[in-house]
């Protein structure tokens, strides 16, 4: 199975390349690579992948090459770039003066052979802005898009600490944003107060993601909520289960709390099971 190689773009997109040439690459080095459109630049994350899928995709030649190693001459193209890119920004800010819709740009991208600018914004709602693509087309003479950040990827290009802490997970080791949902939240007992469980992006914590794996295998061993059991005589529902500290807080139809053991528990309702099947 190949070798893939992921590289990290300036736009901080990613993609996985193909290193046919075997040139001596590290992460952190800086390479040319094969688009879409020509040439681009991006810097190595990882050098030797090995994935199915992307298997695959190199069987049906979706997968480019890296071209070689960025050399000075490349270097001082960037430089160029970035000064293109500095007056690209500031033409964007004129001509959307006079659109009839507002976004906030972000970030202006250039491709490094300059076959495609991309500008990054933000705004409230979808725009159409095919008409706007048009007249920077234009204007640039080359190919735009136009991408609408998400709230995501504003902190991942804004960086900043976490509730936690520490610097954004997106930021410093988070390349691929992981689908985070309710049902997520709601498997480890967080649903009581979504803003605490929120970042600065205004979506859910990418954590929860990271920690679904224990809850769902816990969740194998515990009750489901609202669950019944009877205990001394009382009927008792299941209300939370702490699944760090394994025990269950129980909760009567006249509000009395108990918490058991999850040993407890499960002898209780063993018990139960009993005396139903002897009866």
């Amino acid at each position: 199975m190949k070798e893939f190689v992921e590289v990290i773009f300036r736009s901080e997109r990613n993609g996985f390349f193909i290193n046919s040439k075997n040139l001596e690459i590290a992460p952190d080095t800086s390479v040319i690579v094969k688009v879409e459109r020509g040439e681009d630049i991006g810097r190595v994350l990882n050098c030797s992948v090995i994935d199915e899928e992307l298997e695959e995709k190199f069987q049906q030649n979706e997968i480019n090459k890296i071209l070689r190693i960025a050399t000075e001459e490349d270097l001082k193209q960037l430089e160029n770039v970035e000064r293109k890119e500095k007056e690209a920004e500031e033409k964007f800010i004129e001509m959307l003066k006079k659109q009839p819709f507002e976004m906030k740009l972000l970030d202006t991208i250039y491709q490094l052979d300059g076959n495609k600018l991309t500008f990054f914004f933000s705004a409230d709602g979808r725009i159409d802005f095919r008409d706007f693509v048009r007249e920077l087309a234009t204007e640039f003479k080359t190919r735009i898009e136009l991408h609408q950040s998400s709230g995501r990827e504003d902190a991942r290009r804004l960086g900043g600490l976490g509730i936690c802490g520490k610097t954004y997970c997106c930021v410093s080791f988070l390349r691929k944003f992981n689908q985070v949902t309710i049902q997520m939240a709601k498997d480890q007992n967080l649903l009581s107060n979504l803003s605490k469980i929120s970042g600065p992006c205004g979506r859910l914590l990418c954590c929860l993601h990271y920690e679904e794996d224990f809850y769902l295998e816990k969740l194998e061993d515990f009750p489901a909520i609202d669950d019944v059991i009877i205990y001394k005589n009382k009927k008792m529902f299941v209300g939370k289960n702490d699944y760090y500290n394994n025990r269950i807080n129980l909760i009567s139809e006249d509000n009395e709390r108990i918490i058991l053991t999850l040993d407890e528990f499960n002898k209780i309702k063993d018990k139960t099971k009993d005396e139903k099947t002897h009866s």
